[in-house]
């Protein structure tokens, strides 16, 4: 008989009439027998589990529990899903058989287990609800996590990304400074123990080994907790502390970004010689920010090893996005993540210590005062900058004087990636344009005039290459050039800013106004069109443009205490001149272009913080290629027609010319 379909009226009534009806049947609905309690091969110890009856009820409370599905097993006792007949309110249960706990010691450890849970009330915590037990087992009911733990996400998935596990992390450690702040040690820390609920947040669970925090001397010295994720202390019989904790969240680190934990081997022996020795490979596939954290934690020395809110103020988070909530997607398959503008936290404070008691200047339809500090920059901005000015041609000395404003739509905001099967790497793309002119361009040069070279010379030079399997020699002392070292997108507002090797910083304005903070930020250069070009003292700037200069140095504050340099190709020293010009930037699913009046391109790709740098030097073309690691090779463009070279970088540069190809096209 199928019992799901019962009401809940219907279901208790049923079980107080005839509790065989919720026992399994046969297709033919007669009850199934019981099978026989032992084999005659079976020794006491292997004997059959009873089964667990379809509904269990507490003696003390009266009230019954629905069997669910199984949803995970361990040594001492089973876990399911249980439903309160009386509510519908759903459990994950515990279920530990009396006879796993005959012994005093036994019951002992599920009695403190029991007592720790219950004092324990966090946001990421397993929530203890009750428990009850009768003559066949002990039940604890538990908050149900119902898409299980990150151990089923990583066997589904086998790697995270590097967004993900900040994710996790960020829960986890808030989880386990509340257990260290309240003197208690977990010993059991792993995947298979961080429950994830329906809203896919975070649950540190499982205390059947918590202990808590002793002096070193009366530190228990037994080793307990999941082997591949000891630390040499405890095998050492040193005793755990809070740092033998952060050795497994360590372990688990690695896990999550690697596929497999740090110390595992085919022996168990080997393994542990491997933990005592700190013997483990870090892939170069991590980025070195993920490194640097790994290494900090897996120290031999506990008091070597970074501490919980160290790793919270590691690189690896701060100069980094981390979502505010995963897709439940992401336990079956990478998530398409969008970052937010990564400046939003930064401008958000700045901008409430800038005009956060100051009220708009210029009040559209004299609109009320905005109450919302956000809205109340947004306005400020919208009357500077957001808008088409029309200027006059003016002297040496004289400032631009703005007309009638007349106010254009903001520029592309961030939404979702497409997905990637079924579609061109260039299928979709955001960009930002400097403001056009009817008057001839004194450059000479437009976007589609710097990406038609560029795709022409790459066309070229990849059409005569010959196979190769490495890179030919780069140039030991290349001529010093200009490139973008730091980047900011903020266009859903403002617009887009970076940062220059030469360390002027400018900013391409949602409405096709640039400016540029130069010299040490002692010169404003700006520009209305890509032909119509200002220069200004910093200290005698025009009061109409002081609003853009405000949102520039925000920026540049932002790039210079945030983001890490994009490689190690440095600037020479060089005379004071007008920076070159960002005509255009596109940014498509993989990958970032910038387009430079001096005919520059840039291609930034996301996944490996890969570049290519495309410029002229004399009468010659260089390309220069910055890892991974973040070092940069520049090659004559001649000689890599010539020579050749390796797949990974001719992969780059037949990405870069449909790129432009799809950019021409548009």
């Amino acid at each position: 008989m199928d019992t799901s379909r019962f009401t809940t009226s219907q279901r208790i009534s049923c079980f107080t009439m005839n509790p065989d009806i919720f026992k399994p049947c046969t297709e033919s609905g007669h009850v199934i027998p019981p099978p026989p309690a032992t084999k005659p091969n079976r020794t006491k110890s292997e004997q059959i589990k009873p089964e667990l009856a379809q509904v269990v009820t507490d003696s003390k409370t009266g009230k019954s529990y629905s069997k669910g599905k199984l949803l995970g097993k361990g040594g001492f006792a089973r876990c399911y899903e249980m439903t309160d007949l009386a509510n519908n309110k759903m459990y994950a249960v515990k279920v530990i058989p009396q006879s796993r706990v005959s012994k005093p010691h036994q019951r002992d450890k599920i009695t403190n287990e029991i007592e720790l849970h219950k004092t324990l009330h966090h946001k990421h915590v397993v929530k203890f609800s009750h428990h009850f037990e009768d003559q066949d087992n002990i039940y604890i009911f538990l908050e149900l996590c119902s898409r299980k733990s990150l151990a089923h996400i990583w066997k589904a998935r086998h790697t995270l990304t590097d967004p993900e596990v900040r994710y996790y992390l960020r829960q986890i450690i808030s989880g386990l400074k509340y257990l260290h702040n309240r003197g208690i040690l977990h010993r059991d820390l792993k995947l298979g123990n961080f429950f994830v609920n329906d809203n896919m947040e975070l649950r540190l669970g499982d205390f059947g080994l918590a202990a808590k925090l002793e002096t070193v001397e009366q530190r228990k010295k037994t080793i307990c907790g999941t082997p591949n994720y000891l630390a040499p202390e405890v095998l050492n019989r040193q005793g755990h502390g809070m740092e033998s904790d952060v050795w497994s969240l360590g372990c688990v680190i690695y896990t999550l970004m690697c596929g497999n934990p740090p110390f595992e081997t085919l022996d168990l022996k080997e393994t542990y010689k491997c933990i005592k020795e700190v013997k483990y490979n870090l892939p170069s596939t991590l980025s070195p920010a993920a490194q640097k954290l790994i290494s900090g934690i897996l120290q031999k020395n506990p008091s070597d090893r970074l501490t919980l809110d160290q790793i919270l103020n590691h690189q690896f988070f701060t100069k980094a996005f981390t979502p505010d909530k995963l897709p439940p997607s992401s336990c079956v398959m990478v998530p398409e993540l969008n970052p937010p503008s990564p400046a939003k936290r930064f401008f958000t404070k700045m901008a409430k210590n800038l005009f956060g008691k100051k009220k708009s200047k210029v009040e559209k339809n004299n609109c009320e005062e905005r109450e919302s500090i956000s809205k109340l920059v947004s306005g400020i901005v919208k009357c500077s900058i957001n808008r088409q000015m029309s200027y006059k041609t003016v002297g040496v000395d004289e400032a631009p004087s703005p007309t009638v404003c007349q106010q254009v739509s903001s520029g592309p905001l961030d939404t979702p990636a497409e997905e990637e099967s079924g579609k061109s790497a260039t299928s979709r793309s955001f960009k930002g344009t400097v403001a056009s002119s009817t008057e001839p361009c004194e450059d000479g040069l437009t976007p589609a005039a710097v990406a038609e070279s560029a795709m022409k010379v790459l066309n070229s030079c990849l059409s005569a290459m010959p196979a190769a399997t490495r890179n030919p020699p780069c140039l030991s002392r290349p001529k010093s050039f200009i490139w973008v070292t730091k980047w900011v997108d903020y266009s859903n507002k403002y617009g887009f800013g970076y940062q220059l090797s030469d360390q002027n910083i400018g900013v391409l304005f949602n409405d096709g106004t640039h400016l540029s903070l130069c010299d040490q930020r002692k010169t404003v250069h700006y520009c209305l069109t890509n032909n119509k070009h200002f220069t200004f003292q910093a200290s005698a700037l025009p009061e109409q443009l002081c609003s853009q200069k405000q949102i520039v140095e925000l920026m540049a504050n932002y790039m210079e205490q945030n983001l890490m340099e994009g490689g190690d190709l440095h600037c020479e020293d060089q005379p004071p001149s007008q920076p070159p010009l960002l005509l255009q930037w596109v940014k498509t699913d993989h990958a970032l272009v910038m387009l430079f009046n001096n005919g520059t391109l840039q291609v930034n790709f996301y996944t490996d913080h890969t570049k290519i740098i495309l410029c002229k030097s004399s009468d010659a073309y260089l390309l220069t290629y910055i890892s991974r690691e973040r070092v940069s090779f520049t090659y004559l463009l001649s000689m890599l027609s010539e020579m050749g070279c390796s797949a990974e970088l001719r992969h780059r540069m037949r990405y870069v010319v449909q790129l432009l190809q799809h950019h021409t096209d548009s």
